[in-house]
């Protein structure tokens, strides 16, 4: 679509600038935006809007920034339905799984890798997620690596090397950690943004993580850690101290934890639908919002543990489960994805803002939460163009 356009009869707005409108969600009632170029060019009453090429009528369905999902994991083959079968008749989650990827993820060739990311990417734009990271993680071989990240980079900018998701089998965990750091990180920085490691019991410690992030920071790559999940232990504080943009998964926190995430810049995700895959217990984002703490939301799509593309699923979950408000839980499926990221131009919808936004089947953001499980999403626009 060429030439600008008017969104109007907006019912409910969502900005997320409270300059623009009522609360931390910059709520606007009857609301109109203009898209030129991709770019927000306009927010104001549809009764003053000014006139544009085209125009998409609301009907008074609420609208709001497109999701922004900070933490995924697409690139892979196969799936681990037998796992999750598994751990809903009683077993535990160790993490082990991700070695089943990893073989059929080297197994795969180029084309079917590639229409996987395309499948989920697909699932996930459908459900309002116009921004999304992706990582590695599957290959754990200098050549698989950076196969993989070459795929991730096909559909997002948002792509995030780790190779230190697990040590492949048969290999000395302190050689793995020095190519990873090395041949590894190499053949990978091309098409990556960012470096992360699982930072975690049966995965990289503290002093083997601390290594693969600033291996990755000489390189130029922005750090993310996988923190927290299955115990206490390094990793929140390792982020916090490295400046890293998140950690991510947040759930068993220490006071201390708590505080440096509070006292520092690094966004806490949260991954609730880890937890409702894995039956483990959810993260307290009271305890992390009452703090002061930055909180996001993220999928964590992957085949083993939380095998869902929806970030309204996750919305609703941290409603429910992790005692999030329903503004609460919205604002860090977008802002505070966005600030995961790093990034001030999407997870809003203000004058010089990307043009991404949803339109819902329903009168209001709350509906996300109250009606769960519904496909509330009725139109996407991407830089401003309706999918």
């Amino acid at each position: 679509m060429s030439g600008s356009t008017l969104v109007t009869n907006i019912g409910e707005l969502v900005t997320n600038d409270p300059s623009l409108g009522d609360g931390p969600l910059g709520l606007r009632r009857h609301a109109a935006v203009v898209i030129d170029n991709g770019r927000v060019a306009w927010i104001g009453d549809a009764r003053t809007a000014p006139a544009a090429d085209t125009v998409l009528d609301a009907d008074g369905r609420a609208a709001l920034p497109g999701f922004v999902d900070s933490h995924a994991h697409l690139v892979f083959a196969g799936d681990r339905a037998a796992e999750f079968g598994a751990r809903m008749a009683g077993e535990a989650y160790t993490g082990g799984g991700i070695r089943t990827t990893v073989a059929a993820t080297r197994a795969a060739g180029d084309d079917e890798l590639r229409a996987n990311v395309a499948r989920l990417r697909g699932e996930a734009l459908r459900q309002g997620t116009t921004t999304i990271e992706i990582k590695s993680g599957y290959g754990l071989s200098v050549a698989d690596e950076a196969r993989s990240l070459r795929i991730a980079r096909e559909f997002t900018d948002e792509t995030t090397f780790l190779g230190a998701h697990v040590v492949p089998a048969g290999r000395d965990p302190d050689d793995y950690v020095a190519e990873v750091c090395g041949e590894m990180l190499g053949a990978c920085t091309p098409y990556a943004k960012w470096v992360d490691v699982f930072c975690e019991r049966g995965a990289f410690d503290g002093e083997q993580s601390r290594a693969v992030l600033e291996a990755g920071r000489a390189a130029g790559l922005g750090l993310r850690v996988h923190a927290n999940q299955l115990d206490e232990g390094p990793g929140v504080r390792l982020a916090v101290e490295l400046g890293a943009a998140s950690a991510d998964h947040c759930t068993h926190l220490s006071d201390s934890d708590v505080a440096a995430l509070a006292g520092g810049d690094t966004v806490a995700t949260l991954l609730p639908g880890a937890e409702f895959s894995t039956r483990s217990p959810y993260p307290d984002a009271r305890r992390l919002l009452d703090a002061g703490a930055t909180v996001a939301l993220a999928t964590d799509c992957n085949p083993g543990s939380s095998y869902t593309s929806s970030m309204p699923f996750c919305v609703a979950l941290a409603v429910r489960e992790m005692r999030m408000t329903p503004a609460e839980a919205l604002w860090a499926a977008t802002v505070g994805g966005a600030r995961a990221l790093r990034r001030d131009d999407v997870g809003v919808l203000r004058v010089g803002a990307r043009a991404d936004l949803l339109l819902l089947d329903a009168p209001s953001y709350l509906h996300l939460a109250y009606r769960p499980g519904v496909p509330l999403v009725s139109t996407v626009l991407l830089n401003g163009v309706p999918l």
